[in-house]
C-alpha cells in the first residue's frame, strides 16, 4: 500500500482497512478481486479512509474500532466504485498513468463491476449497524450519482457571464457540482465517523463541515492541476476536463475577463484539436485564471482548518490540520 507521508501514522488500520474490502469480493469472482488491488495499487491518497479513521481516534475511548474499520472500507470503496463509472462515461483511458477497466474490458462488465463495487461499499457500511451512519451513507450516495447526472447534462455548454448576478450563479452550479463530486464524501467521511464515536452534535456538525470544506478545496486543487499539473506526475492529459467538455473554477475566471475568446466554446463543444487545447491552456494559465483559483482554494481549506478548534485537541486533530495543508500545496 502506498499513501501520502503525512499519514504514516495510520499506516497499520489503512491496511486493515484495505484486507477488509479484499474480504468483502465473493470469491467466485477473481477478476474483481484483480480489479480492486489494481485500483488500491495505483497510487491513491487514502485521504477518505483516512479522515474516517483520523475522525474516529477523536473518541477512540468509546468507539468501536471494528466498525470504524468497517466504515473507512465503506467509504473508500464507494470512492473505486465511482472511479470504474467515472471513467466509462469519460471514455478514460488512462487514470494516475495506468490503464483503465473500461480500456480493457467491454461496457457491460465495466458498468456491473462498479454497480457491484457500490454494493459492496454498501455492505460495508451497514456492518456498522448504525442506522445513522447508513442514513449518512445512502444520501452521500444519492448525491454523488445526481452530481455525476448533472455533470453529463451541462457537459459542453458555456455560461454566458454577462453580468454579476450570471457570474454568482456560475459560481454557485460549480459549488454544487464539486459538493456533489468530491466534498459530500469527504464530510460523509467525518460525520459518519463522529456519530459512530457518540460525538456531541455540536462536534459532529463541525467535523462534518471540516470534511465538506477540506473536500471542496481538494477539488478546487484537482481542477487546478488540470492546467498547471505535469501529465507524468497528474497521470492523464493536461486540459482533460476542457476535452471532456467540463468547465471547471479556471475556466469560469477566465471567461469572466474574456467573454468573446471563441476559443473556449470551440474546446469544450468538442471541436478543438490537441493544438487549440495547448494555445487555450496557455491562455488561462497566463490569465491569473489559475492563481484566483488557488486563492479560493485556499479560503476553503482555512475554514477547514478553523472548524477544528471546536473538536478535542490531540495527535488526530493536529494530523487534520496538516492533512489540509497538504491538500493545497499537493502536485498530483
Amino acid at each position: 500500500m502506498k499513501t501520502i507521508p503525512l499519514l504514516k501514522p495510520l499506516a497499520d488500520d489503512l491496511e486493515r482497512v484495505e484486507r477488509r474490502m479484499r474480504e468483502a469480493l465473493h470469491p467466485d469472482y477473481p477478476q474483481l478481486a484483480d480489479l480492486l488491488q489494481s485500483l488500491l495499487d495505483s497510487g491513491g491518497k487514502r485521504m477518505r479512509p483516512a479522515l474516517a479513521l483520523l475522525a474516529g481516534r477523536l473518541y477512540a475511548r468509546r468507539i468501536d474500532r471494528e466498525k470504524l474499520i468497517s466504515l473507512a472500507a465503506a467509504v473508500e470503496m464507494l470512492h473505486t466504485a465511482t472511479l470504474v463509472h467515472d471513467d466509462l462515461i469519460d471514455g478514460a483511458l488512462l487514470r494516475r498513468g495506468k490503464t483503465t477497466l473500461n480500456a480493457r474490458w467491454n461496457t457491460g462488465a465495466t458498468v456491473l463491476a462498479g454497480d457491484y463495487l457500490f454494493a459492496l461499499a454498501a455492505s460495508l457500511a451497514a456492518a456498522t449497524g448504525n442506522v445513522r451512519v447508513m442514513d449518512i451513507f445512502a444520501e452521500t450516495l444519492m448525491t454523488i450519482c445526481s452530481g455525476e447526472l448533472r455533470q453529463i447534462f451541462d457537459r459542453g455548454e458555456l455560461p454566458r457571464l454577462t453580468d454579476e448576478a450570471a457570474w454568482a450563479e456560475a459560481l454557485e452550479r460549480y459549488d454544487r457540482r464539486i459538493h456533489a463530486k468530491t466534498a459530500s464524501l469527504f464530510a460523509a467521511a467525518t460525520e459518519a465517523a463522529a456519530v459512530l464515536g457518540g460525538a456531541p452534535e455540536e462536534q459532529t456538525i463541525a467535523l462534518r463541515d471540516y470534511g465538506r470544506f477540506l473536500g471542496t478545496g481538494f477539488q478546487i486543487i484537482d481542477d487546478v492541476l488540470d492546467f498547471r499539473g505535469e501529465e507524468a506526475v497528474v497521470g492523464k492529459p493536461v486540459g482533460s476536463d476542457l476535452r471532456e467538455g467540463i468547465v471547471t473554477l479556471p475556466v469560469l475566471y477566465f471567461l469572466r475577463d474574456h467573454p468573446d475568446d471563441t476559443r473556449i466554446a470551440q474546446v469544450v463543444g468538442g471541436d478543438g484539436d490537441d493544438a487549440l487545447v495547448r494555445e487555450v491552456v496557455a491562455a488561462i494559465r497566463e490569465s491569473g485564471a489559475v492563481e484566483r483559483s488557488l486563492s479560493r482554494a485556499r479560503e476553503f481549506i482555512t475554514r477547514a482548518q478553523e472548524t477544528l478548534a471546536a473538536l478535542p485537541p490531540g495527535e488526530a486533530r493536529d494530523l487534520m490540520h496538516d492533512l489540509a495543508d497538504y491538500a493545497i500545496a499537493r502536485d498530483k
